[in-house]
Order: structure tokens, then sequence, then C-alpha cells
């Protein structure tokens, strides 16, 4: 009888923020697709991202159910990119998997992407082919975004990828190298490169809930990017502030001209207040764009931990403390526990 634990290992990272209804409807369609492809291994992490309904709860059950679930529960809500940090720290597989419990990306597309990576692909991301699921806003937006982001950024993001996508354990390492706060995950698949394989397939509908991303936090979202990606806004003053200056002084030769042919009429107090006030709007929007910079650096200096663990559970017990982000060491202590329990179980 082969050993189990020569299988590769293949771990699933689903953040969950307040989506109780969802939990089983995502158990019963993942876990037979996993099944279904038998030369690997597989283990589901969920981070439960600080919810306040009964999520954490329908987890530890579908835990006790089936040990190859494991709970991760973090102290707050930190956010979906701070959720799938705990997740890479957390997760010992050979290759990762983010996916969102909504059932949008869809599991079957799994077995695709195994199959990729056994081929040598190092990351196989999955782009989504039809949008028509999300909002016509929603869909201009993102199209916008995209186009805006890639003109800025040296760091290209691929249009109409998300986070759904397979990563090799030196992805998942490199991604731990990278030691910044302010996670824009998207941008750091993309900045870490490696080997890629693209799979093209249909967003469904979501299943259960509403989505936990307003209008605002997507625009928070948007900024992230940028401010993380690209020094361009700053630059952009720059050379605003050069052309105005140009401008002023082509003004004032204009001015002295005019007086020296026609005399010193009164100007207007329309135009003047005008120059003013555009002048005072400009510079604002300049102290912003710094401010956005300066804020992060502020963030960054101050070297908090991106989450915090108050739990982690196996089965409908705890097996973990509070704890912040353990990175390499956490990932070393699930990987010995893993093969430990497959080699009994086998």
């Amino acid at each position: 009888m082969p050993d189990e634990t020569d299988k590769p290992l293949i771990s699933l990272i689903v953040p969950f923020y307040n989506e109780e209804a969802a939990v089983e409807p995502f158990f019963a369609e993942t876990v037979p697709v996993l099944e279904a492809i038998d030369w690997i291994r597989f283990e589901i992490v969920c981070i439960n991202d600080g919810s306040s309904d009964g999520t954490l709860d329908a987890l530890i059950a579908s835990g006790a159910r089936d040990a190859r679930i494991r709970v991760v529960d973090l102290t707050r809500n930190f956010g979906k990119e701070a959720a799938l940090t705990a997740g890479l720290d957390e997760a010992a597989g050979d290759a990762v998997i983010p996916i969102d419990c909504d059932l949008q990306d869809p599991p079957s597309l799994i077995p695709v992407m195994a199959e990729e990576w056994k081929k040598g692909a190092e990351v196989v991301a999955a782009r989504r082919t039809d949008r028509a699921s999300d909002t016509f806003m929603k869909r201009a937006m993102s199209a916008l975004y995209y186009r805006f982001h890639n003109a800025l950024a040296e760091v290209k993001l691929p249009e109409n990828v998300g986070d759904f996508r397979l990563m090799d354990r030196r992805v998942v390492d490199a991604l731990q190298d990278l030691p910044e706060r302010h996670r824009f995950m998207k941008g750091l698949f993309a900045w870490v490169g490696f080997r890629t394989v693209i799979v093209d397939y249909r967003r469904e509908p979501r299943r259960h809930g509403a989505s936990k991303f307003s209008g605002w936090r997507l625009w928070n979202l948007a900024l992230e990017g940028i401010t993380s990606f690209s020094t361009v806004p700053l630059r952009i003053w720059t050379y605003l502030g050069l052309a105005i200056a140009f401008s002023a002084f082509g003004y004032a030769g204009f001015i002295v001209l005019r007086t020296l042919l026609f005399g010193n009429p009164v100007p207007g107090y329309a135009s003047l207040i005008t120059i003013i006030l555009f002048m005072g709007g400009i510079q604002l929007i300049g102290i912003g764009v710094v401010g956005e910079y300066m804020g992060r650096i502020y963030d960054e200096a101050k070297h908090r931990p991106v989450y915090l663990v108050r739990g982690r559970y196996r089965g409908n017990h705890a097996v973990g403390e509070l704890s912040a982000a353990s990175g390499i060491r956490e990932r070393e202590r699930r990987a010995r526990q893993v093969d430990e329990e497959q080699s009994h179980a086998a």
C-alpha cells in the first residue's frame, strides 16, 4: 500500500467574515472535488477574520467532522489581505490555493490548476472571462482600475485575475519574505513573478450572503494598490508644479507687456479669486497625495504584526493560543503535524 505522505499536499486558504450560511455549501462542493484528485493530499485552512455571527462555530463543527479542515481564528477583523497573509503563514502545502467561500470562483477548476502545476507551472492563475454576475458599474470600475494601475505601476496586474490561483511552495516562501504590513496581495502575487499559466473560467453568481466589500472599501483597496507599487502620483506633482510655474512666468510676461503698451487697468476680482482658489486646491491635493505615502511609511515604521491569532482549532478542540504571525516556524510545525496525522490514518 503506497504511503500517503509521499503524495504532494495542497492547501486551500479560505477567508471567512460573517459567512455562516456559506460554510456548509462550500465544504459540500469543495471536498468531493479535492477527494477526486487521487494523486494529492489536501488540507483546508479556514481563516475566521473576526466574524460576529456563527461562522466560527460552523467552521469548528465542520472541522469536527473532517480532520482535513483546520480553523484559524483571528482576534478581530483585520481585512481580507491580512486573512490571506495568515493563511499563507499557516498553510503547510507543497502548493497553496486561496479561494473565496462564496463559490463565485468554482472549486471545479482546482483539478485543472493541479494538472498544470504537475506539468511544471509555478503559478496557475484563474482569469474571469465572463463577469455577468457583477453589476455593470463594478465591471466598468474594475476595468478602469486595471488600466489606470498598469499605466502607473512597473508591476502590471493581469486584468480580471483575482486571488484565486495555485502557487507552488517556492512562490509562497517568496511571498513570506516580503516584509510590508500594508498588503495588496494581487500586486504581491504579480511582483514575485515565477512561471505562470493562465486558465480561464466563468465567474458564477454569489450563492449565499452579500459581498463585504463596499464601494468605499474597494476605493481604499485601489489606493493601496497604486501607492504600494508606484511613486508616479508623487512624480506627477513635480511636473504639475513645473507646468504651473512656467505658466506663471509666461502670464507675468504678458502682464508686463500689456502694462507697457496699454497702461495699468485694475484687474477683475473674479479672475483673481479663481486663480487663488485653483492654486489652493492644487496644493491641498498635492499635500493629500504626499500624506497617503507618509501614512504608509508611518504604519510600516511601527512594525506591528499583520494579524493576531486568538486560537487554532482542529476538530472541536483548540490546538493553539494567541500569537502573532509566526511564518515559517508555524508552517514547519504544521507540515510535521499533517505528515504524522496522515501517516497514522494510512
